[in-house]
């Protein structure tokens, strides 16, 4: 994905893009500095994912969850942010809302 100068995204439209893909993840943004993407989980569903290369940065959409990040353990709501550091072992659990979070990596991820 080639980024533009200026890019404007609703994220009611990308909500719409995801679900199109059929992939929990949608990334929407990459340049060297970073990468950004809108993370959906749904209720009771389980979060499989791996530590990061990158500084990661969580902002919660809409949803209700918990995470555990590190050592850390925080229930989450809609306008909760979270940073983990590159490398730390974290995952949500306990969805009970539909979770959608909107996710900024820097630099940008890489697989």
């Amino acid at each position: 994905m080639i980024a533009k100068d200026v890019d404007f995204k609703d994220v009611g439209d990308l909500s719409l893009e995801r679900r199109r893909t059929g992939n929990a993840y949608l990334e929407f943004l990459r340049v060297a500095s970073m990468s950004a993407g809108l993370y959906v989980l749904p209720a009771g569903s389980v979060d499989t994912q791996s530590p990061h290369g990158q500084d990661e940065l969580y902002y919660v959409v809409k949803g209700r969850a918990r995470m555990r990040a590190g050592t850390e353990d925080q229930a989450l709501e809609p306008g909760h942010i979270v940073f983990v550091a590159a490398q730390v072992e974290h995952r949500f659990y306990d969805i009970e809302k539909e979770l959608t979070v909107l996710v900024l990596f820097a630099p940008a991820e890489t697989s």
